[in-house]
């Protein structure tokens, strides 16, 4: 499995460009968030093409380049049903943040978590994972030939050491520990963690020292 991830935009969120193998021939973009040339670039540097850009949930700092690339590419975007009025109209949220307007999108494919996707050589089960936004979804892919095995593109459900904030409109922190507590059921400890922000992680390193995750009773 090839990912790639560039820090970007004024929140430092993590987009992930993701392939099949390192020789594959067409990727996924996991939450594009800012700085559509750089990750435009980053793209033309693999020479693959965009299958599809995934998006976590819709709040301005995951899809601020969703439309140049989407436009660029003619890749469908897959977004939190829930959530598709943010990323069709993000300006709603953009000055209240002091961020400069935004171009929307009309998603393509809105999902609501329980779909099996295959995708640029991977199996993707979409996971609902709410608590840090109302739609929030998390993408578990698997590619065939891969040595990794399942790979968790969380967003902002769970980070290195800590976990989404849940102060934000549609924010219930109850919720995401529920959510958190379901991946820790259902994927083993060795599984990579590709969060929307903060370092790469594993699910072990976070039931381990994680002073958020200490209360599961699935993290025990």
């Amino acid at each position: 499995m090839d990912v790639r991830m560039a820090t970007v935009g004024p929140f430092q969120e993590n987009s992930y460009l993701v392939r099949s193998g390192p020789e594959a021939g067409s990727a996924i973009f996991v939450d594009p968030g800012d700085e559509e040339e750089k990750l435009a670039a980053m793209l033309e540097d693999t020479g693959a093409s965009l299958e599809a850009i995934l998006v976590t949930h819709c709040h301005v700092d995951h899809v601020g380049a969703v439309a140049h690339l989407a436009e660029l590419t003619g890749a469908p975007v897959f977004a939190p049903r829930a959530e598709a009025d943010w990323l069709r109209d993000p300006n709603k949220a953009t000055s209240m943040v002091g961020l400069p307007p935004m171009r929307g999108w009309e998603a393509e494919n809105l999902l609501e978590g329980g779909e099996r996707l295959e995708l640029a050589g991977f199996t993707i089960d979409v996971l609902s994972t709410p608590g840090h936004s109302p739609g929030h979804l998390t993408y578990a892919l698997e590619a065939a030939d891969s040595e990794i095995g399942t790979v968790l593109a969380s967003g902002d459900v769970l980070f290195q050491g800590s976990v989404g904030r849940t102060d934000l409109p549609g924010g219930d922190h109850a919720r995401l520990l529920q959510s958190i507590g379901e991946l820790v059921a259902q994927y083993p400890d060795e599984t990579p963690v590709l969060p929307g922000h903060m370092g790469v992680t594993t699910l072990g390193h976070e039931k381990a020292g994680n002073p958020f995750l200490a209360d599961l009773p699935a993290a025990k």
